[in-house]
């Protein structure tokens, strides 16, 4: 029986998170095939270890996660190379590239299959089919090629994360110590990061995480979350969470149940949310999660602007007026919203498109007005493959296109446009996109995210000192003093690189 190789491409330098999605696929395969683990961000050659699995002879299947962005600059690389070297592996990729991208990825040449969505089904079936020399053509969440054709098979419905077989922590601890996992950020000293649920019951048009799950969402229970928490806790010391759920809080009954379970066991911890969902919980609720260590929620704010709002298809009852009134309501319960805005997104006229984003400031400046201690993160819209909405039709008919090749994707411009920071679409011109940087270069110099914690009072009261002025009078114009001191010391973007 051959076994399988998984590799968690580098996403970061020098920062190591649990590599849940692959640690996933692990799990599914966990007793029926042998398995190896490969994680780029904890190699300084992850090609050189690759390569020493691959040359003892007893693999065939190398599978992978790919996330866009600087995952791809080893995934793409290291894939073609393998194929090149070694050419009876089985190249297997997963994750929301993969999905969102199969064309340009099957067509490279290097890559034999695509995972559509959650592996924890198609993944063993596929390596058993191929083993076994059974067809594969009816196995749910495939997509491959065949006589020059790009087959998929039916979407597989998202499994109920409550009968899905533990992530193997004390394998992956025999390759990489999970104590290197549990690093140091706002949270605590050892922060884990964790999933506790799979996808999202909303289609915000402009959201990567859509054309997966199609408004599914289903999660393990409170019990075994805490248990999953509990036992880290107690091997590995972990003190705070990170929820990378697409939506934790979907659940207010699963939200007060984990609460109540975790409230004395002094760990902070953080999640993604919806406005319009937590809005609706009741204040106890609210009151009972930060209790139980909930320092601060992520949420999707997008824009101050209800005709853009309903643009984006939120999906739910988000309005401008709600996000005020909303950031208000978490100032009484001290717990830190959050909020990101999607800022450059397509209207009929240049003239517009500069309006709006001008809107976008000056709600931001808003929002920061009546809860100073918001969080505020600026992405500039970068579109996303959700086949059949009225916003991906607006940005085809603008004339925006992806890359045709893999290898154009690790250009670093598209690299770049996956962190929604360069946005290359045709509606957007210098001028604009230089006023939504020049914009958050001052807002992140008056108000210094509380994420990064390498900064100690006396840099922040001289960047927000610097800034003042700016900020004050709306001259974001050229802030080369506050990039300088942003460089020298190395400010940390809670949007490119987490906590």
């Amino acid at each position: 029986m051959h076994k399988i190789l998984l590799f968690n491409p580098r996403s970061s330098i020098n920062k190591y998170r649990v590599p849940n999605s692959i640690l996933q696929i692990a799990a599914s395969v966990e007793g029926k095939f042998e398995w190896v683990i490969v994680d780029g961000n904890c190699e300084q050659d992850p090609y050189k270890k690759i390569q020493s699995w691959l040359k003892t002879g007893e693999f065939k299947y190398v599978g992978f996660t790919t996330m866009p962005g600087p995952q791809l600059k080893q995934a793409i690389p290291y894939a073609k190379r393998i194929r090149e070297e070694f050419p009876g592996m089985v190249m297997i990729w997963g994750g929301y590239f993969a999905s969102n991208q199969h064309k340009v990825v099957l067509n490279s040449g290097y890559v034999d299959f695509v995972i559509n969505g959650p592996g924890d089904y198609a993944f063993p079936a596929l390596i058993d089919a191929l083993e076994n020399d059974r067809p594969y053509e009816l196995i749910k969440g495939l997509i491959y090629r065949r006589d020059g054709k790009i087959i998929k098979t039916q979407k597989e419905d998202i499994f109920d994360q409550a009968v899905l077989p533990p992530l193997p922590y004390d394998r992956l601890d025999r390759f990489y110590p999970m104590q290197k996992y549990l690093g140091k950020t706002y949270l605590g000293n050892r922060t884990l990061a964790y999933h506790s649920s799979m996808g999202c019951p909303f289609t915000c048009s402009f959201c990567a995480v859509v054309p997966i799950f199609e408004a599914r969402w289903k999660a393990r229970t409170a019990l075994q979350v805490y248990q999953d928490v509990k036992y880290i806790q107690k091997k590995w010391g972990a003190d705070a969470i990170e929820f990378h759920d697409n939506n934790f809080f979907v659940s207010e009954k699963r939200v007060i149940e984990f609460s109540n379970l975790i409230k004395d066991d002094k760990i902070v911890w953080w999640g993604e949310g919806r406005i319009d969902t937590i809005n609706k919980y009741k204040d106890e609720t609210l009151a009972l999660m930060r209790a139980s260590g909930c320092k601060m929620i992520f949420f999707g704010a997008e824009t101050g602007n209800d005709e853009i709002l309903k643009q984006m298809d939120k999906g739910g009852t988000q309005t401008g007026e709600q996000i005020r009134s909303f950031a208000a309501r978490m100032a009484r319960f001290d717990i830190i919203p959050e909020y990101s805005f999607v800022l450059g997104l397509p209207s009929k006229t240049p003239e517009k498109v500069m309006e709006y984003i001008d809107q976008d400031i000056a709600f931001i400046k808003e929002i920061k007005a009546i809860n100073p201690a918001t969080e505020v993160v600026i992405y500039i819209y970068s579109p996303v493959p959700t086949e059949g909405s009225e916003l991906y039709k607006s940005i085809q008919e603008a004339g925006f296109k992806f890359p045709e090749k893999l290898e154009d994707w690790i250009g670093p411009q598209w690299e770049s446009f996956d962190l929604r920071k360069n946005p290359l679409t045709p509606w957007l011109t210098s001028e604009m996109v230089d006023k939504i940087r020049d914009f958050e270069t001052v807002l992140n110099g008056y108000y210094p995210t509380v994420s990064d914690i390498r900064l100690n009072g006396l840099k922040r009261k001289l960047i927000h000192f610097v800034a003042g002025l700016r900020y004050k009078t709306s001259l974001y114009k050229y802030p080369y003093e506050i990039k300088l001191l942003h460089k020298i010391w190395k400010y940390r973007q809670p949007e490119i690189q987490g906590f």
